[in-house]
């Protein structure tokens, strides 16, 4: 007997395709709890950096004859971090194809919560520096780790909304360390940076204990030969009143078999695998190039820094922090308005447009620096935070969500760890590029800094239109964007077609290792196999 089963009352309705249900939505919101982790504990040091307490007990100036050494103390918690972010994500992709999705959440958070620990009890400069650096190795794997799940649980129509809750936590994250951090300022000095360090602990915390409910990737399962469980969880993420019978689950399970017994036949197993394939290079050209334009914004320089940055147009004390707060509470309400708008318009179109405005935005921003820092002019300074509020409605609405849905989808299952890995290592490296020199180049160039996040992104617009789209096409079927095969394309078969393919997937017998029979149907190999020329004018 095969793995579908098949009453005969059944219709069989062409028209069925994947779609996911309440569960479905559930596993994928609560795995975000990842992605709240990787916004809280990165941008957590922004607001820590905001406090008094944190500079008194370290003895950190920035001012006066020891504000080389504080700036470098500075540079060095944030490049840590950025650095540790790069071997995470790279170092990832081992443990998701050795272990399987769910058993890596459980590992990256176990270091999340260590590292949150040695922060949040650091006694000293170099102890506080070492949590620092653990915590971005744990988040870098969290950034990998958490899309790659998100993206293999959901369905192609909905792939933009689901797997762009990830860009949605991060900011809420953000959010809610900008207001840890104003709440912690009116706290008792000895608790206010212990504190905000020491909440890095909840989120992971609480995924760590609801993983054991998680269910594992169907595709990881699929690669490992476990067949009957990747089903059983296909039809319990897709099952929903209108389809009785299971059947958009097993069009899903049938066309993710035989893409990975495709995609295995090519022998790419790793990142130098893929180095030497075009259609593979391509991708990892293309995962970079959209996380480092977003980078290259200066989004994070602009987070890590916004609280001295107000200090520079004039504002002090928990003012700062509340525009802080307010700042990333509404890029959290613009990137669930990226999220949602990603299965409508697509990805690319909306990458570019956003980055347009982040260009435009950063332009004003800048000549408002250059014009009125450290001047009295409350006008000018008023409309330097204006433009900093338009920056992140443009790269909110954008770039966040965007890219992460991007770069999880284009690769195939079986290197989704290494090139979704590879992408974020290169976001980790912008970050680690623009803070780690920020520190120097505020205190020597001052607002020419920020031509720099002009420039750069300014010239990564003409390719990144360029790019492919994959809007509404499974992870299977994006394969043919990049120029490889693609076993079975459901999206490109005609009514006819895919009809006969549903009827004979409902058949009993059929077996995931062999075709499904086509005993009196008179099919071609097409109707189940589209190669890449059957995406010719898509």
């Amino acid at each position: 007997m095969g793995l579908f089963k098949h009453d005969k009352g059944d219709a069989v309705d062409a028209s069925h395709s994947a779609k996911a249900n309440t569960y479905n939505f559930y596993v994928v919101f609560f795995s975000a709890l990842g992605s709240f982790t990787y916004g809280y504990n990165s941008s957590i040091i922004g607001a820590v950096f905001g406090l008094p307490s944190f500079f008194a007990y370290f003895d950190i100036s920035l001012t006066g004859p020891n504000a080389k050494a504080g700036n470098e103390i500075i540079g060095a918690a944030n490049g840590l971090f950025a650095g540790g972010g790069i071997i995470g994500a790279l170092i990832v992709n081992w443990i998701l194809n050795k272990y399987g999705r769910c058993r890596s959440i459980q590992i990256v958070c176990a270091i999340c919560v260590v590292s949150a620990a040695i922060q949040g009890g650091a006694a000293h400069v170099a102890m506080f520096l070492v949590g620092r650096f653990l915590n971005g190795v744990g988040v870098g794997m969290m950034q990998v780790t958490v899309p790659a799940y998100m993206s293999e649980l959901s369905p192609a129509k909905q792939r933009g909304r689901m797997t762009g809750s990830h860009g949605v936590l991060i900011v809420c994250g953000y959010g809610s360390a900008a207001f840890t951090g104003l709440g912690c300022y009116f706290a008792a000095p000895q608790v206010q940076w212990r504190l905000c360090l020491s909440l890095q602990i909840v989120a992971p915390l609480i995924l760590l204990i609801g993983s054991p409910w998680l269910p594992e990737s169907p595709r990881w399962l699929i690669s490992k030969s476990k067949e009957r469980h990747a089903l059983e969880i296909l039809q319990k993420l897709h099952s929903r009143p209108d389809d009785p019978s299971g059947l958009a689950a097993k069009e899903e399970f049938y066309q993710i078999s035989k893409q990975i017994e495709l995609e295995n036949a090519t022998g790419v197993h790793g990142i130098w695998d893929m180095l030497k394939r075009p259609s593979y290079r391509k991708r990892i050209y293309s995962g970079l190039l959209v996380q480092c334009a977003a980078q290259s914004t200066g989004v994070l320089v602009i987070n890590n820094y916004q609280v001295l940055l107000y200090n520079n147009l004039g504002l002090y004390g928990w003012l700062p922090l509340l525009l802080y707060a307010l700042y990333t509470s509404w890029a959290a309400f613009m990137n669930w308005v990226n999220a949602m708008l990603l299965d409508r318009l697509g990805r690319i179109p909306i990458i570019t447009f956003g980055l347009t405005g982040c260009i435009c935005m950063m332009i004003v921003e800048t000549a408002m620096v250059a014009t009125y820092a450290g001047t009295s002019n409350k006008g000018g300074n008023a409309v330097g935070v204006l433009f900093l509020f338009l920056f992140v409605t443009f790269y909110g609405g954008s770039q966040d969500a965007s890219s992460y849905v991007y770069c999880s989808e284009i690769f195939p299952t079986g290197v989704r760890a290494h090139g979704l890995g590879t992408s974020i290592a290169g976001l980790f490296a912008s970050t680690l590029l623009y803070t780690e020199v920020a520190p120097t180049a505020f205190a020597n160039i001052k607002w020419k800094y920020y031509l720099v996040f002009i420039i750069v992104p300014a010239a990564c617009l003409p390719f990144l239109w360029r790019l492919p789209e994959t809007n509404g096409l499974s992870l299977e079927e994006i394969a043919a964007k990049f120029g490889d095969e693609v076993a079975v394309d459901l999206s490109h078969l005609d009514e006819e077609r895919r009809r006969a393919l549903d009827e004979r997937l409902m058949a009993v017998g059929v077996d995931i290792t062999e075709s499904p029979p086509s005993e009196g149907q008179g099919e071609t190999k097409e109707t189940a196999v589209a190669h890449r020329e059957g995406h010719a004018g898509v």
